[in-house]
């Protein structure tokens, strides 16, 4: 997410740098994450736009210094951006919101972490909802603090970046190198 290059310091100045009909989208979005978040994240401004993250007291030392990123809003120029780390990172979770999307007979346009619509009638909020609520904080420090010591393992021979994505390296990372 390094791509953003928004000034607002807040949420709340985010949402007002917004047109209305961007903004009452978002703001239905922080309605649906907040309302699905598992304890401990905190919602904040990261890369320019609204991010659900694992505070710095939790885990003070990610690989960047920045608070870990679980989820992400952001209004694009041409489409809305949701960020899903645990999706990215979590094979049974992408399944998830792949069987969902279809199973609501609708298009998933997703990158990486990134799920992209133009509309909240795209998505399958339902679906959203429960990917969001599925990942407890202590899971997810855990699952990047085990990365992040496999990585370690690699980079002295052991068993290399193949190894460290096996452990789930790739959820756990990082809003700026998701996506």
């Amino acid at each position: 997410m390094a791509m953003f290059q928004g000034k607002s310091k807040t949420v709340a100045e985010y949402l007002k740098s917004l047109p209305d009909e961007r903004r009452a989208v978002v703001q239905k979005l922080r309605t649906l994450v907040n309302g699905h978040l598992p304890k401990g994240y905190k919602e904040q401004m990261g890369w320019g736009v609204i991010t659900y993250a694992v505070p710095l007291s939790v885990l003070p030392d990610t690989y960047n210094g920045e608070p870990l990123c679980y989820a992400a809003i952001a209004a694009q120029k041409n489409h809305y951006s949701l960020y899903l780390m645990a999706a990215y990172g979590n094979s049974p979770q992408a399944k998830r919101l792949a069987d969902g999307f279809k199973e609501h007979g609708k298009k998933l346009d997703m990158g990486k972490s990134c799920l992209r619509f133009t509309s909240l009638d795209d998505i399958p909020l339902d679906v959203v909802g429960a990917v969001i609520a599925s990942v407890p904080l202590e899971t997810y420090v855990g699952v990047y603090k085990a990365s992040r010591a496999q990585g370690a393992q690699g980079a002295r021979g052991a068993k290399g970046a193949k190894g460290a994505k096996s452990a789930g390296a790739k959820g756990a990372r990082g809003a700026k190198g998701a996506d």
